[in-house]
């Protein structure tokens, strides 16, 4: 890979001495790549142009992500643009490699926001690093005016502004209101150290629950018995055979041991599944979907 001399800590400094490329020479490169899958070529040119890599990692400084994957997401963005870039079209690599470069940061950035997944549609990308922006300037523009501006006409405003729905305004603002907290964490002092995890409903079984389900699976056993005795002893066989072990065995094989045909034994079990279902159904009263 090319970037595998990068993975240092004086990748900003090697960088900023890499060489600046001119038009003529970029494009040969990228032929060179393109055409003849020369690494040497695609190394050259994701060289050349880490430095505006790193340059837009760092204004995304402010997300609080660590600026070394920051800079690692750049590089990725980096060599998928040398690996997609076209020299036909007559654009510079730098023009074209921004796009991927800032793709591929944001899509980092809104992944590692917060454990709730935030959105990846392109206009939510749009929402979530220019609602502040917006909000910002419709305030000062506000204040200007002598106006001011309640909060759902803002985000009204800021909606029509990003061209999204005002759901996906209020969606974001809860986003963007702060990190993730521990559910360790104490809800206030004057609750006595109580944390938010103890707020939590448990959906674990209660113990009435457990005691009531403990007495239906011994009655259901005592059925199952029952039912169990008023076959023959062959009957018996294929039912525990085919029902009750853990890693069922096929008719054939209880053909094979039996003498007899695998249709034979299919109808043995079913006959005797007809019993255990008229013996169940006489205590239930219902037992659908109790024989598969």
């Amino acid at each position: 890979m090319a970037l595998d001399t990068f993975n240092d800590q004086t990748l900003p400094r090697r960088a900023m001495q890499a060489e600046l490329l001119d038009a003529d020479t970029e494009r040969a490169l990228a032929y060179a790549w393109r055409d003849r899958s020369d690494e040497q070529a695609l190394h050259r040119l994701i060289t050349a142009y880490m430095r505006l890599a790193i340059s837009m990692a760092s204004k995304f400084k402010r997300y609080g992500a660590p600026m070394g994957d920051l800079i690692q997401e750049a590089s990725l963005g980096l060599m998928k643009a040398a690996d997609k870039f076209d020299p036909d079209r007559g654009v510079r690599f730098s023009t074209y490699a921004v796009w991927w470069i800032k793709a591929s940061i944001q899509d980092y950035v809104m992944r590692n926001w917060s454990m709730v997944r935030t959105g990846s549609t392109s206009s939510q990308k749009s929402l979530f690093f220019n609602m502040r922006r917006v909000q910002a300037r419709l305030e000062r523009e506000a204040a200007a005016a002598g106006t001011s501006i309640d909060q759902h006409e803002m985000r009204e405003l800021i909606a029509t502004e990003v061209g999204v729905p005002i759901a996906d305004v209020e969606m974001m603002e809860g986003r963007l209101s702060g990190s993730d907290f521990s559910l360790n964490a104490t809800q206030s002092v004057e609750d006595e150290g109580r944390e938010w995890i103890d707020t939590l409903e448990d959906d674990s079984q209660q113990a009435a629950e457990s005691v009531e389900h403990d007495k239906d699976i011994i009655t259901l056993r005592g059925w199952l018995v029952s039912a169990l005795g008023d076959l023959n002893d062959r009957e018996r066989f294929i039912v525990r055979e085919r029902k009750l072990r853990e890693d069922p065995r096929t008719l054939e094989s209880l053909g094979n041991e039996l003498g007899l045909s695998k249709e034979r034994v299919r109808q043995l079990e079913s006959a005797a599944f007809g019993k255990m279902r008229k013996n169940l159904e006489a205590r239930s009263g219902d037992v659908h979907g109790f024989f598969v």
